[in-house]
C-alpha cells in the first residue's frame, strides 16, 4: 500500500469529476449514470471526431441518444443530465487532465482468433491519450474486456511511459468490467454486482468509491485487477459454453425427430435444493462484441500467466475453445437446414431473404452477427440475398451491403426465408399474408430462433424447418 498515492487522493477529496472513453453501448450508458451521481459535478464523454462516429459528439449535446433499439430509460437520463450541464461528450482529449477519474470502455476484437493475439490498438490509443494528460492523484479505469494480466502489465507500461508518473504511488489504476446486455443497459450497470480490482489496495477503493453510488440493487465486489479480467472473461465463457450445449442438444434432437424445447422443459423441471439443471437456449448462432471472444482473453491470459504450470491432457482441445467452435458452426447449419428444404444440395440461383441482421432481438447491434457468416455462405453457392432489419439500416464492414425498407420488399420472389433474429416484429408474422409476399406455391421458412408456430406455417403450405425441431423438420 503507498501512503504517497494515498496522500495524493486525500488532498484531491471526493471524486467530482469524471470522464469516459469510447461512446458505444458501455460507454454511454455508464457516462450517464455517473453525471447522474449528485456528488458528481462534470462527467466528460470522449469521442473522437472521426467519420464513422463523430456525429455522436453533436447527438450526445443536444440530449439525444445515438444507440438505435429499446434502451429503457436511456433517452430520458440522457436529455436530464445534459439539461443540467453535467455532461458534456468533446473530443477534446486535453481535458482528461482536469478529472479525478478516467474510464476506458473500447471495443478489444481479435482480428484471428486462431493466433490468440487481441487487437487492442484502439485500447492502446485510449491508454496512451490518458497517460499524456495524467495528474498526479488521478484514478485510470479500464473497463474494456482484457486479456487477464493486462492492466497491470501493458496498460500500466503505457500510462507510465506516457505520464512519467508511477502507479501505486502516483495515480491508481484497476479494472472494472462491464456486465451488460444490450437493450437493458441502464438496468444492468444499477443492479448487477460489479466487480472492482486494482493494482493495490488503494487503486481498488478508489475505484470501489467511483461505482459504489452508481448501484441500485448490485454490489460492488472488491478484488485485485488480475482477478477481475478473469472474472468477467470467464463468465462470457461460461454463458457461451451453456449456449453451445443447447446447440449441441438441439442438433441431436434435430437427427433423432425430436422436440429440443420439449426436452429442455423437461430438464429444466428437475429443481431442488442444490439442483442446477437449467439450459440455455439454442439458436442461429451467437453474435456479440463479447461472447464472440472473450473464450480467447480467457485462453491467452492462462497460457500468458500459467501456461507452464497447466496440468491438462497433452494434445486435447480446451473445453471453451471447441463450445466457441459449435457456436460458430450454427450459421452453417442454418445453410444446410435451407438447401434440406429446397431439397437442393446448392443454393446458387436461389433467392434468399434474411429477416435480421442485429445479433441480439430489438437492437441494432450487429457486432460480430451471425447473419453476416450465414449470408457470405450463402452467397459463396450462388444465392440471390436479400435482407431486412428492423434496426439496422446499414452496415460498414459491408459497404455494399443493402437493407429493404418493408419486409414485403425483403420476401418478394423468395425461394426460402431465414429468420436469424428475433425481433418482435417477426414473432408476429402472418403465416398466410407472408406466403402472397413471396408469391411462391411452396416458400420455405426456416426459423433460427425458435419465435414461430410451426403447425401454422405447415398448415400455410410452407416447407419448415426450425433449429432443435426435430419432430417437425421432416414434415414438409
Amino acid at each position: 500500500m503507498s501512503d504517497k498515492l494515498s496522500q495524493l487522493i486525500k488532498n484531491r477529496g471526493p471524486i467530482k469529476k469524471a470522464g469516459v472513453i469510447g461512446m458505444g453501448y458501455v460507454g454511454i450508458p455508464a457516462a450517464m449514470l455517473m453525471a447522474n451521481v449528485p456528488s458528481i459535478k462534470k462527467v466528460y464523454g470522449f469521442q473522437r471526431a472521426s467519420k464513422s462516429s463523430g456525429y455522436k459528439i453533436d447527438m450526445l449535446n443536444s440530449g439525444e441518444c445515438p444507440l438505435k433499439g429499446i434502451e429503457p430509460g436511456l433517452d430520458d437520463l440522457i436529455r436530464k443530465v445534459v439539461t443540467e450541464g453535467k455532461f458534456e461528450c468533446t473530443s477534446d482529449f486535453a481535458k482528461i487532465g482536469e478529472l479525478d477519474a478516467i474510464c476506458l470502455a473500447i471495443q478489444t476484437p481479435f482480428a484471428n482468433p486462431k493466433d490468440l493475439i487481441p487487437d487492442f490498438g484502439a485500447l492502446i490509443d485510449g491508454i496512451r491519450n490518458v497517460g499524456t494528460y495524467l495528474k498526479p492523484g488521478m484514478l485510470v479505469v479500464l473497463e474494456s474486456t482484457i486479456t487477464p494480466g493486462t492492466t497491470a502489465v501493458m496498460a500500466r507500461e503505457i500510462l507510465e511511459k506516457e505520464s512519467g508518473l508511477i502507479a501505486g504511488e502516483d495515480f491508481a489504476l484497476a479494472h472494472a468490467p462491464e456486465r451488460v446486455m444490450v437493450g437493458r443497459l441502464l438496468q444492468n450497470i444499477q443492479e448487477h454486482d460489479r466487480c472492482v480490482g486494482g493494482i493495490d489496495d488503494v487503486s481498488t477503493a478508489r475505484a470501489v468509491e467511483l461505482y459504489t453510488p452508481i448501484m441500485t440493487k448490485g454490489r460492488v465486489i472488491p478484488m485485485t485487477a488480475t482477478e477481475a479480467e478473469v472474472t468477467k472473461t470467464t463468465e462470457n465463457t461460461i454463458r457461451d459454453l451453456q449456449i453451445a450445449a443447447a446447440n449441441q442438444l438441439a442438433l441431436y434432437c434435430e437427427a433423432m425427430g425430436i422436440n429440443f424445447y420439449n426436452v429442455r422443459t423437461g430438464v429444466d423441471s428437475l429443481k431442488g435444493e442444490g439442483i442446477t439443471r437449467a439450459m440455455l437456449w439454442p439458436g442461429a448462432g451467437v453474435g456479440g462484441h463479447c461472447l464472440t471472444k472473450d473464450t480467447y482473453h480467457l485462453e491467452r491470459g492462462m497460457h500468458m500467466l500459467g501456461g507452464d504450470k497447466l496440468d491438462y491432457p497433452k494434445g486435447e482441445e480446451s473445453l471453451y475453445v471447441l463450445a466457441r467452435h459449435i457456436n460458430d458452426f450454427m450459421p452453417k447449419h442454418m445453410v444446410t437446414l435451407t438447401k434440406n428444404a429446397l431439397r437442393t444440395e446448392t443454393l446458387k440461383g436461389k433467392k434468399i431473404a434474411l429477416l435480421g441482421w442485429a445479433f441480439l432481438a430489438n437492437t441494432d447491434d450487429a457486432r460480430n452477427t451471425p447473419s453476416e457468416s450465414y449470408y457470405h455462405l450463402a452467397k459463396s453457392e450462388g444465392a440471390v440475398t436479400s435482407i431486412h432489419d428492423v434496426w439496422v439500416k446499414e452496415f460498414p464492414e459491408i459497404p455494399t451491403l443493402s437493407f429493404d425498407k418493408t419486409i414485403e420488399e425483403t420476401v418478394k420472389g423468395a425461394d426460402a426465408v431465414i429468420i436469424l433474429t428475433g425481433h418482435n416484429e417477426y414473432k408476429s408474422l402472418d403465416a398466410a399474408q407472408l406466403k402472397l409476399m413471396t408469391g411462391k406455391e411452396k416458400p420455405v421458412i426456416i426459423d433460427g430462433r425458435n419465435i414461430i408456430d410451426p403447425d401454422t406455417f405447415l398448415d400455410a403450405g410452407w416447407t419448415y424447418r426450425g433449429i432443435g425441431r426435430g419432430d417437425k423438420n421432416n414434415l414438409s
